[in-house]
């Protein structure tokens, strides 16, 4: 997993100067929480109360040291009413241990090497001529759009997912709040 995140950190190196700047703002709250930009991508997922299934997902799969080192990622979080979605049957057999393999594949098609804030993903979006591929750590392509401040990424399956919540900032990285879990293809 190390070396998937490395080598797509070398594609994705986004910080910018104005993110760089916005360090020290106030982040947004999601569900109700404080976020704090000082406490990792885990510290902060465990205190979201719309989140508690992913949480769960990230243990099972393993992934919450990696989510805990120094990165920088960034998040594409879902929510748990986004978890609602998926059958309970195939949501349980996800985090069954003999279904590792496919949860963590699942889980790192929403986490992309590099610390990429929505004004950079504005940016690449509007350079490419309004659809922007963000290659994940999964090996999964998104395919992001906006219209005005709303952002939307869609999967390899055609699965959308709006972002809720942008840009709330981790000492690792960056969380954006989506509104649908999204797959590898299918």
């Amino acid at each position: 997993m190390k070396t998937i995140v490395l080598g797509a950190a070398a594609a994705l190196s986004l910080t910018t100067a104005a993110a760089l700047a916005d360090a020290n703002a106030a982040n947004p709250m999601v569900g109700g929480a404080e976020m704090f930009a000082e406490k990792n991508i885990i510290e902060n997922a465990v205190n979201s109360p719309i989140h508690t299934t992913l949480v769960a997902a990230v243990t099972a799969a393993d992934l919450v040291e990696t989510l805990q080192g120094p990165g920088p990622f960034t998040v594409f979080a879902p929510t748990d009413k986004a978890f609602g979605m998926v059958s309970e049957e195939s949501l349980n057999a996800l985090l069954l241990p003999e279904n590792k393999a496919q949860l963590q594949q699942v889980l790192t098609c929403h986490v992309v090497a590099g610390d990429v804030m929505s004004d950079a993903l504005k940016g690449m979006i509007d350079a490419d001529g309004g659809s922007y591929p963000i290659t994940t750590v999964g090996g999964c392509v998104l395919q992001g759009t906006y219209s005005g401040d709303t952002f939307t990424l869609t999967d390899e399956n055609g699965r959308e997912a709006t972002v809720t919540t942008a840009d709330v900032k981790q000492s690792n990285g960056v969380i954006h709040v989506i509104d649908r879990v999204l797959l590898p293809r299918q």
